[in-house]
């Protein structure tokens, strides 16, 4: 039993790096199939497209900061 618990303790220590890595492949697949993304930079939202060209869409509020724990109710 502690075997699997060091075991899942160990993958689940790695899911921040896989699911970074597993959003950067899919910003790349979705511009080389030709589509356009979206990303957030200094306060602006902005539209990618496949040729490299950047359009600010518009102005967006900062980020907000949650610390590890905390507990935030949706409205």
């Amino acid at each position: 039993m502690i075997m699997q618990e060091k075991t899942l303790s160990y993958l689940e220590s790695h899911i921040p790096e896989m699911a970074a890595s597993a959003v950067t492949q899919a910003y790349w697949q979705a511009l080389a199939s030709g589509n356009t993304v979206l990303e957030s930079q200094n306060g602006a939202l902005y539209e990618i497209s496949p040729d490299g060209t950047r359009k600010k869409l518009k102005n967006i509020a900062a980020p907000t900061t949650v610390v590890r724990g905390e507990k935030r109710r949706l409205k």
